[in-house]
């Protein structure tokens, strides 16, 4: 069973930045495609970034964040981290970092809750809250 806890959320102001950390224990991140979302009050959750293991297959970002947030893995320390810069007041939400197995390449569709497939198995860790006001 794969156990996740997200962190480094918190308060910012717009143009700020912050850099969440999912740290997984149970099972070795490096085994699934992980990916981070995010919900805001009265908003549907929706994909942020997603990658596989296999660096042949690229991250996928929402148009929303591409040039601005980084998603990156530490294999090491069993660690996905998301970097966030130029925060936007639309960017507020609590963050959850997901792993997905059976997604092979199809990490677009991972990051798109409409096209998530019933074959995949998903877990999740609590989320971490994302401020962003001036």
């Amino acid at each position: 069973q794969l156990q996740l806890v997200e962190s480094g959320g918190g308060s910012v102001q717009p143009g700020g930045s912050l850099r969440l950390s999912c740290v997984a224990s149970g099972l070795t991140l490096h085994d699934f495609a992980i990916g981070w979302f995010r919900q805001a009050p009265g908003k549907e959750r929706e994909g942020v970034s997603c990658f596989t293991s296999s660096d042949y297959y690229p991250a996928h970002y929402a148009d929303s964040v591409k040039d601005r947030f980084t998603i990156s893995r530490d294999d090491e320390q069993n660690t996905v981290h998301l970097q966030m810069n130029s925060l936007k007041l639309e960017d507020a939400a609590t963050y959850f970092c997901a792993g997905f197995v059976g997604v092979g390449r199809n990490v677009q569709a991972m990051c798109t809750p409409r096209r998530w497939s019933p074959h995949w198995k998903q877990y999740w860790g609590q989320g971490t809250p994302v401020i962003v006001s001036s």
